[in-house]
């Protein structure tokens, strides 16, 4: 008789976790939301948070997370590799985007560090059909789904998993893999706390939507779709980055539970005359306060209340100035907003200083790399926060203390995106196959 695993999410994890031991074991993937195209800014269901992205594959081990934290170098190198040919297979377009020696001589000279990876764009029109294709082949090797049923618990009897609980009835399986991504992290520490499974803080990233004319960034994403440009700035010496850049794109609202923010998509066949991108501070946390989460959902939180219900918008002249912005001052300038469902303030009010203080800063860095970028007329949408959940301590492949039990991708901490998710559901997967 085969052996069952279940599978607790619909994400990249999940999904390559599936791809890996179908027609080895008996599979049944449950996940609370609905199938990709049947959902709309929902980061619950097939495809996780990950489905609703513009698909921006970033294929180094070290963005995203660190694969190199749980692998060797050569083993992580592999599994990008293998995780970019199952995207190819799926209708990842086959180009690739890579670096060229000016921007990194230019970059390295304002201090800044730029990033040279191989990418792939697959674009938020075309990735439920690539999410879809993924979901058919499962289905057509025996793989079950189960949406929109929401898992409660997990079993365990003498340190040992034996399935889990859903809001509708037991199932048992012989191993269980929980990746729950985004979506699901608090539940899945509650459960954690709640069965002795250690786990700990990590660091979130906390900053703005940055909104420009195509024109002026336009030279840099012929080099690489998204570039990663990472610096410190000179005031605090905190960590900045750039992240999620989005040619030619759309700056979208994103939810942070009852709270919103943005976020940003770029699409393969419509185009906007502007490019934006995310510009985040990293926020690590000391003792007697750990909780990044907290503190992050409590300035969500309160942007939320100062834009009314809406994310902040304001222009970077105005912030300099201590100004609010208006919609005569946004009206003024010359890059028009894709995004409207917003109102236009201050976001100091939202943001602490601190942060303020390193954005500002960053982003005059950046323009000694990409002149215009720290224009008086650049748009700042706020709030935009990467939440990483509490990591969940693993062994080798990522098993938990309980014997057959393993947490996968973004939601266990482990990841940070969608194709170190996909690699991390790929290494449990073989890790459970050599249990076998």
């Amino acid at each position: 008789m085969m052996k069952k695993v279940i599978i607790v999410g619909a994400g990249p994890a999940g999904l390559f976790a599936a791809l890996e031991l179908m027609d080895k074991v008996e599979v049944l993937v449950i996940d609370k939301g609905k199938n990709v195209d049947e959902r709309f800014n929902d980061i619950q269901g097939v495809g996780g948070a990950g489905g609703i992205s513009d698909g921006k594959l970033n294929l180094h081990p070290k963005i995203g997370g660190d694969l190199t934290e749980f692998i060797s170098d050569k083993e992580a190198y592999d599994m990008i590799d293998r995780v970019d040919e199952i995207f190819v297979k799926h209708g990842a377009p086959e180009e690739e985007k890579l670096s060229a020696d000016e921007l990194l001589r230019r970059a390295a000279a304002s201090g800044i560090e730029f990033l040279p990876i191989k990418q792939r764009h697959i674009g938020s029109d075309r990735l439920p059909a690539l999410v879809n294709s993924i979901k058919r082949e499962l289905e057509g090797a025996g793989v079950k789904f189960s949406l929109q049923n929401n898992v409660e618990d997990v079993l365990i009897s003498e340190n040992v998993v034996k399935g889990v609980v859903t809001e509708k009835e037991k199932i048992i399986s012989d191993y269980v893999i929980l990746a729950p991504g985004r979506a699901g992290s608090t539940w899945l520490s509650l459960v954690m706390k709640k069965h002795g499974i250690p786990l700990k803080n990590m660091p979130i990233d906390i900053g703005v939507r940055v909104e420009v004319p195509s024109s002026i960034y336009e030279d840099v994403v012929n080099i690489n779709w998204d570039p990663k440009f990472r610096m410190r700035v000179p005031t605090h010496d905190d960590f900045v980055r750039t992240f999620c850049t989005s040619p030619y794109g759309f700056v979208v609202k994103d939810t942070y539970g009852k709270s919103v923010g943005v976020n940003g998509h770029s699409m393969r066949h419509k185009r906007s005359n502007n490019t934006n991108f995310a510009f985040l501070v990293k926020i690590d946390l000391t003792g007697p306060v750990e909780d990044t989460t907290a503190y992050g959902y409590s300035i969500a939180k309160l942007a939320t209340t100062i834009g009314g219900g809406n994310p902040i918008i304001q222009r970077l002249g105005d912030l300099r100035r201590g100004r609010r912005s208006t919609w005569n001052r946004i009206k003024r300038s010359y890059v028009a907003p894709t995004l409207t469902e917003v109102t236009p303030g201050d976001i100091s009010m939202a943001l602490p200083y601190r942060i303020l203080m390193d954005i500002i800063e960053g982003i005059d860095m950046l323009d000694h790399v990409i002149p215009g970028v720290s224009s008086d007329s650049t748009l700042l949408y706020a709030p935009e926060i990467k939440f990483s959940a509490m990591r969940i301590i693993t062994k080798e492949g990522f098993e938990t203390s309980i014997k057959g039990l393993y947490a996968v991708g973004d939601g266990a901490g482990v990841s940070r995106g969608i194709v170190s998710a996909a690699a991390t559901g790929l290494i449990a997967a073989e890790h459970l196959i050599a249990k076998l």
